[in-house]
């Protein structure tokens, strides 16, 4: 196992030749957040996430296969890495036509912070909005038709 207090980096100066990408897929991505109560509240009524309760009562939203675990900042769960509320910059893909996101963060209150404006997602060109619940920006994203 890696401890995360050594220094020495030896996979730097390796020979080893790499490997065939060995990731499949995203599971979940933990985001900090100043109020799981609000940011669930966001999340479940804007976007219709499902939320769930983790062992301890831990927080998280689903969506699709897979989810956003939520850790409160000042309150973080073991192991965690060095967050700050605000530190998350994420890219969503939503099949629902971003004029219709537009129409329903507006009536929903939800100031858009950019665009629609062209991007470049993993897969090819993307058309993205952004927003910014929580100080975490969130792109929303429709990939074009090539």
């Amino acid at each position: 196992m890696w401890s995360r207090a050594s220094e020495k980096q030896s996979w730097r100066h390796s020979s080893q030749t790499a490997f065939p990408c060995l990731i499949h897929r995203l599971d979940h991505i933990v985001m900090t957040v100043k109020s799981i109560k609000d940011i669930i509240m966001f999340y479940s009524k804007i976007l219709g996430m499902q939320i769930i309760t983790l062992k301890g009562e831990k927080k998280a939203l689903c969506f699709g296969d897979q989810k956003f675990n939520l850790h409160e900042v000042g309150k973080e769960f073991e192991p965690t890495a060095h967050p700050i509320p605000g530190s998350l910059d994420i890219c969503l893909i939503t099949e629902t036509p971003l004029e219709e996101m537009v129409q329903h963060l507006k009536a929903c209150d939800v100031p858009i912070e950019e665009g629609p404006v062209p991007r470049t997602g993993a897969k090819g060109p993307i058309i993205s909005i952004y927003f910014d619940p929580d100080r975490n920006l969130i792109k929303m994203s429709n990939y074009m038709s090539l």
